[in-house]
């Protein structure tokens, strides 16, 4: 028997780590938040300091957590030399692409 847990609460419960690919410099930005659309336009609209010299970004990678906790402890991990390590395996596919 498989048991699917769905929770009632409303998507903008969520807490989400979010991976931009910048291919200006073949970088990943890594972030957290509440708002994933919010945050993805103040993105476009240049009104972050840390990506605004970076555009175009796409959107390659999101995790959704239901505790801010978790979610800010894998944000945490992701910057890491292991976590990018992760990245870089998990989206191998997706950047060959990206990067032709």
């Amino acid at each position: 028997m498989i048991i699917i847990f769905m929770p009632s609460m409303r998507i903008s419960k969520w807490h989400y780590v979010y991976v931009l690919f910048s291919k200006k410099d073949d970088e990943f930005y890594i972030g957290y938040t509440q708002d994933l659309k919010r945050r993805i336009n103040e993105h476009n609209a240049k009104k972050n300091f840390s990506t605004k010299g970076r555009l175009p970004l796409l959107l390659v990678y999101t995790e959704a957590c239901l505790s801010e906790e978790d979610s800010r402890r894998r944000e945490k991990y992701l910057k890491t030399t292991q976590g990018r390590r992760f990245l870089k395996l998990r989206l191998r596919k997706l950047l060959q692409e990206l990067r032709n």
